[in-house]
């Protein structure tokens, strides 16, 4: 009797540990602040999943600024990312530099089993991104990449309606469009223009920042499957705003049995992310996060129409560093080409690589699945 005693006791105190465990908030690093995405984690809704406990930022003024917006103790900011991890010991850090620190993130995190988020793309070019996985695999950390898009219900609505659904049927083209007036129309602050228009630090201008979006989505809609062939062309339209990279692109791509085409630009005069699926039956236009609208042909230009305002996506997928949470903490497991798993972001580096080749040899480029 009394044995039984102590061992229901243990098994009390063991569930008390574990549950009480599993509510400790996940600590994570804030690797950077020039990258001004950094609000969104500042501003994400939770309050339990995750806490902030320490932010990399050698640029101390800076780092006063958003202290004083988002009211932090300016005790938490570390000069580098090793005096953060020994001071606080995260289990995961989000990167909100430049693309060119990625890999050096990286290369310190892995080692110490340190998981990593960075903001899209996954890396400044393909070298860099077959370094970083080598890394993860080899540490077996979680490398994820961050894409606004990825939170889009309209997109995932759109993929169910593709994948579930033959309401438009077969495939044919898809049509992809990201972008906005341009970083310092659109008056970016200083730290972040600085590298933003850099083709060092950024792997190039609007074919890398939104053309990305694109290679991504497609990744994904296709399973992992690459792209026949890609052919780019960019040009420059701001060369007194951005005078050292593209800011105008226009990737194709083709597939087995469709046509997909990016346009990735620093020109248009209202910003956007939208998409348009072409069936042999109908097309899906996922217009903006929210706003969804499915016709279907009936005749030569005539079609029926339905239109969708859809909620937002279900806990955690709302929110990335939630999901990032939850990934770390067993909760989600991210199948292989979801939007911000590792092996749908290696074949988007490897589409831009094309793209970036395709521009400057003016030729189609062929991958190679």
């Amino acid at each position: 009797m009394v044995k039984i005693r102590i061992m229901l006791l243990l098994m009390i105190c063991f569930q008390f540990t574990t549950t009480f465990g599993q509510n400790e908030p996940l600590k994570i690093g804030v690797v950077g602040l020039t990258h001004t995405h950094v609000h969104w984690i500042f501003n994400s809704d939770s309050n339990e999943e995750f806490e902030i406990v320490g932010i990399v930022e050698p640029d101390k003024a800076l780092a006063k600024r958003y202290a004083d917006q988002y009211k932090f103790s300016m005790d938490i900011v570390f000069d580098t990312l090793e005096a953060l991890i020994e001071a606080k010991q995260p289990k995961g850090v989000t990167a909100f530099g430049t693309i060119y620190d990625h890999l050096q993130i990286v290369e310190i995190c892995a080692p110490a089993g340190i998981h990593v988020m960075v903001e899209k793309p996954l890396a400044v070019n393909l070298e860099h991104a077959k370094k970083m996985k080598a890394l993860a695999d080899q540490y077996g950390i979680h490398l994820l990449t961050n894409y606004e898009t990825t939170w889009y219900p309209t997109n995932h609505k759109a993929f169910n309606l593709i994948k579930q659904d033959t309401t438009i049927g077969d495939l044919r083209k898809i049509v992809l469009r990201y972008g906005h007036k341009g970083p310092k129309k659109i008056g970016v602050n200083k730290e972040f223009l600085d590298w933003l228009t850099d083709p060092t630090l950024n792997g190039g201008g609007a074919i890398t920042d939104f053309g990305c979006y694109g290679a991504n989505i497609l990744t994904w809609i296709m399973e992992g499957q690459k792209p026949n062939s890609v052919t780019a062309i960019t040009t420059q339209l701001q060369p007194e705003n951005n005078p050292k990279v593209d800011d105008e692109a226009i990737i194709m791509l083709t597939y087995d049995s469709f046509v997909a085409i990016i346009q990735a630009s620093w020109n248009w005069p209202i910003g956007r992310k939208d998409m348009e699926i072409y069936g042999v039956k109908g097309v899906i236009y996922s217009d903006n996060r929210n706003d969804l609208r499915l016709r279907i042909a009936t005749g030569y230009d005539n079609f029926n129409e339905k239109k969708t305002t859809l909620p937002e996506l279900k806990k955690p997928y709302h929110d990335p560093f939630v999901y990032f949470a939850s990934v770390i903490n067993g909760g989600v497991n991210p199948k292989p080409f979801d939007l911000s798993s590792l092996e749908n972001n290696m074949i988007v580096m490897e589409i831009l690589d094309a793209a970036i080749k395709s521009s400057s040899l003016n030729q189609s480029i062929e991958l190679k699945n």
